[in-house]
């Protein structure tokens, strides 16, 4: 991912994905809507990463809280809002317009969900929603996963692709959320 988004700094509209966004890249609020996606999905991929990580939860607490802020600012102030308006521009027409417009949105609304568990001190529920979110978090690499074993297995159309990409990308992330938010809820219950 991090060498997906060197390819765009310093600033390159011309290279990559936006070689195909050249209809859109004149337009300035999707130029910065997609510089700060790209740039920013970074920091709360990492961050987020180090959020289920028992021994910084238990043992660095603080730093826990503090890339906690890092990845729910990220999402809540730039990528989920950015992604949106770039998902107004998706390649593969309604489809996928809605694909990624319904993942921003959701992303955000299980951010505010986990933002607001952990204030009320609601940390199984947060943990919950932090998981939710995440998986849409990880959707910036199953999404490039999925493509490339579609394209590598069955050779079909570059829009086709990005047309079952759009969903699966993060549709089967939210799946495997669900049960293992499931599976954890199940122990606890024990």
């Amino acid at each position: 991912m991090i060498r997906i988004t060197l390819q765009y700094i310093p600033i390159n509209t011309d290279v990559a994905f936006l070689r195909i966004k050249q209809d859109f890249i004149h337009l300035g609020y999707y130029r910065v809507a997609f510089f700060i996606h790209a740039i920013i999905a970074i920091i709360s991929l990492a961050a987020g990463f180090t959020q289920f990580s028992k021994s910084i939860r238990t043992n660095y607490p603080k730093l826990h809280r503090y890339l906690g802020w890092v990845y729910i600012i990220s999402v809540l102030f730039f990528i989920a809002p950015s992604g949106f308006i770039i998902g107004l521009f998706a390649n593969g027409g309604l489809s996928s317009q809605i694909a990624f417009c319904l993942l921003a949105v959701l992303w955000f609304y299980f951010t505010l969900r986990a933002l607001t568990s952990a204030r009320k001190k609601q940390f199984v529920q947060h943990r919950n929603w932090m998981i939710r979110s995440f998986a849409l978090t990880l959707s910036a690499i199953t999404l490039r996963a999925w493509k490339v074993s579609l394209v590598l297995l069955f050779h079909p159309k570059p829009m086709d692709v990005y047309l079952i990409v759009a969903w699966l990308g993060w549709v089967l992330n939210l799946i495997i959320a669900e049960i293992l938010i499931f599976k954890l809820n199940s122990k606890q219950d024990l």
